[in-house]
């Protein structure tokens, strides 16, 4: 399917072919026929693109920290790289949209396959052939409202939440400064709701199309009379309230704004504009407030919401995101509200690039509302895009299902070396193809079918969410695949118990889990030292792995929560250097009345194993970031080991201290010796039946915190 595509990397924005989008749980997938333009928003997206690492960086201060951070965490090479595989990706444009149904997984049943719907959201309502959206960020349009009409629909829910927060009342004066796309929405939302309504920008062009549009009263801001104007259209008591829907350089329109608000008068912030508020003259003498929109209102920014489907009781939140969207498109159906006025141009999506030649200015026309329109096209429903130029297949050709930033940093670059790379899959069409153009992968898709099916393909590996991992192990298994997935290798007892059996079932096919640090450097050199000694090790191991809110992916049902997508890592090296099973388990974790806390995230766990060893995990969401993140300790046979951060060990024997100066957490070599085993027809370089008990034993910890007694693992 074609779509409007930047890589993030150059600045290059063009029309691309990408595989349609998958449709998930409680998602829509939509065959648009019109988007729109967010002439403010997506410049300066687009500008950020174009912007030099330099630009960027002053761009996002915020992520600067990040980076700053990560490297005192992991160092300057592995942060480059890191940064590096971020930025060399291409990214979607576009957040307002609508279409036709094409298939829907909704939970409430709400959508059917030809039901005409508005979109929303960035990454989902993107200006591409065919979307896969959110259910609480699908809405239906009424039937005498037009496919043009509701591409507006997203940009109406911002500027009605920003007309909500306002609070506004029958007969208040209100003043909307910036007078684009947004402002304009909002003037016309305004004058439906009964206000009196000033408008102000900097272009005459915006000035001129509120007056034809009968929208508001409007100057321009450079107007020697404006505060005449004002005065007279407040007969002198100032605004009520005044909402900023301007994206602006300077604080010039908080700055106005104070000026013009009545006393205890309010300012709205909607546009993008810097948060400079001078004290006095008058924010302070006059008492006035300053309120944030937020986006589209309720739910905007809440996974459980926006991709989980959960809604907010209505009696409660009366006006959520969707809701908000739904009352705009009604106001179109009413003919409260009137955008046809401000449609001035139509591409159709092969030629968007005219479309932002006219938005980045580099085309001097008159615009406010840009759409781009979907013709009739058969060949945007493929799912499978092949490369123009192919590689040659080696002895292990391999295909990728997921493919997110560890997949991308560690994962494929290690399987390159190693081994061809013929199919990659993601759910975005855009992120299957960025992929595959980044790494030389032979194909991009969006449906896992297209690896499982590929005779060519004799490997997966899989670094989807957590939930997917059994079921497409046991998949990979019965196609006659060899399987290298990350962890966790199942989510549950049932699910460890079904990829037992696929395993058995498939005879010599090799199965594999990414639990890599018993492949760091480190620990190689470690398992050495205390090798063939012939009796037991007393392990200490400290996690301080560092805050993750409970709306995180990785704490919901789809990750699992730490303990099994996480603390696996440790059950599996303690395994590694005893060369033993586990038998024992006990746990306990903190109790703790804060709401933002997840108390087994903040857990002691004792492993007791075969041969005797003992091993202490102390895991912790509770410290400083400046402690470093894994220390390990290893004590038996008169001498005692210590990882530091998986970047340097020490080795303490015949009372001297020795110095190991290795780095890494063993994510290359862990790739490198699989494919090698397979090559040499080894199968596995762990065991199965390791992979089993170290998962087994992380449900056995999520018991004992339930029994408060200690497991048997067997």
């Amino acid at each position: 399917m074609k779509q409007v595509i930047q890589n993030f990397k150059s600045g290059e924005l063009y029309v691309g072919d990408v595989p349609m989008p998958s449709l998930q749980d409680k998602f829509v997938l939509v065959e648009n026929k019109f988007s729109l333009i967010s002439a403010g928003t997506e410049r300066g997206t687009v500008g950020m693109g174009k912007a030099s690492l330099l630009g960027k960086a002053k761009k996002r201060p915020d992520l600067v920290k990040q980076v700053l951070a990560s490297v005192k965490k992991e160092g300057l090479k592995a942060t480059f790289e890191k940064v590096m595989t971020k930025l060399d990706s291409l990214a979607t444009l576009g957040y307002s949209s609508a279409g036709v149904v094409m298939a829907s997984m909704d939970s409430n049943g709400e959508f059917q396959p030809g039901d005409r719907v508005a979109c929303a959201g960035q990454n989902y309502a993107s200006h591409a052939e065919i979307v896969s959206v959110p259910q609480n960020l699908a809405m239906k349009i009424p039937d005498n409202v037009s496919f043009e009409e509701a591409s507006f629909t997203t940009l109406g829910g911002i500027a009605m939440q920003g007309v909500r927060q306002a609070e506004v009342q029958l007969g208040d004066n209100i003043c909307v400064i910036g007078l684009g796309l947004l402002g304009q929405l909002t003037c016309q939302l305004l004058k439906a709701n009964g206000c009196s309504v000033f408008g102000i920008d900097v272009s005459q062009g915006m000035v001129d199309l509120s007056i034809e549009t009968k929208s508001a009263t409007a100057l321009n801001r450079n107007d020697s009379n404006l505060m005449p104007a004002i005065e007279n259209f407040t007969k002198g008591h100032g605004f009520d309230k005044v909402i900023i829907t301007a994206a602006a350089p300077t604080n010039d329109p908080i700055v106005l704004s104070t000026e013009i608000l009545r006393k205890k008068g309010q300012i709205i912030i909607v546009g993008a504009v810097p948060m400079e508020i001078p004290r006095e003259p008058d924010f302070y003498r006059k008492e006035l407030e300053l309120k944030i929109s937020t986006s589209y209102g309720p739910g905007r920014y809440d996974a459980s919401y926006e991709e989980g489907g959960h809604d907010y009781p209505y009696g409660y939140v009366r006006w959520t995101e969707k809701r908000n969207m739904e009352a705009f498109l009604k106001l179109i159906s009413n003919g409260r509200i009137d955008v046809k006025p401000l449609i001035t141009h139509i591409f159709d999506i092969e030629e968007a690039e005219k479309a932002y030649d006219i938005v980045l200015g580099k085309v001097k026309e008159k615009f406010i509302g840009i759409l781009l329109k979907y013709p009739e096209n058969e060949a945007k429903k493929a799912t499978l895009i092949q490369n123009a130029k192919s590689n040659e297949i080696k002895e292990i050709n391999v295909g990728f299902i997921g493919a997110g930033s560890f997949a991308q940093g560690y994962l494929i670059p290690a399987c390159k070396e190693e081994a061809s790379l013929e199919t990659v899959v993601t759910s975005t069409g855009i992120n299957a193809r960025s992929v595959a153009d980044k790494f030389g992968f032979n194909a991009s898709s969006t449906s896992p079918n297209d690896v499982f099916e590929n005779n060519k393909i004799n490997t997966i590996f899989i670094a989807t969410h957590h939930d997917t991992h059994a079921k497409y192990v046991i998949k990979a298994l019965k196609s006659g695949k060899q399987v290298f997935v990350e962890k966790p290798l199942a989510m549950n007892y049932e699910e460890l118990e079904q990829v037992k059996e696929a395993y058995e079932a498939a005879g010599d096919k090799a199965l594999m889990v990414g639990f890599n640090r018993r492949f760091a450097p480190v620990s190689v050199a470690l398992k050495r030292e205390f090798a063939n000694s012939g009796e037991p090790l007393v392990m200490n191991f400290r996690v301080n792995a560092g805050f993750i809110p409970k709306d995180h992916w990785t704490q919901t049902e789809v990750g699992g929560g730490r303990i099994v997508g996480e603390m696996c890592h440790f059950i599996d090296l303690m395994q590694y250097f005893t060369d033993a099973k586990p038998v024992k388990v006990y746990a306990e974790c903190i109790s703790t009345e804060n709401s933002q806390a997840k108390a087994d995230d903040n857990i002691a766990v004792i492993v007791k194993f075969s041969d005797g060893s003992i091993g202490n995990l102390t895991y912790v969401a509770n410290a400083d970031k400046a402690l470093a993140k894994e220390h390990l300790e290893i004590f038996g046979a008169g001498k005692a080991g210590v990882i530091e951060d998986f970047r340097s060990g020490l080795i303490y024997k015949d009372n001297k201290e020795e110095k190991l100066k290795l780095s890494g957490k063993g994510q290359k070599q862990e790739v490198q010796e699989f494919i090698q085993s397979l090559k040499a027809g080894k199968g596995s370089p762990i065991d199965f039946e390791s992979l089993y008990l170290t998962t087994l034993t992380t449900f056995k910890i999520q018991d004992s915190l339930v029994t408060g007694q200690f497991q048997t693992v067997e």
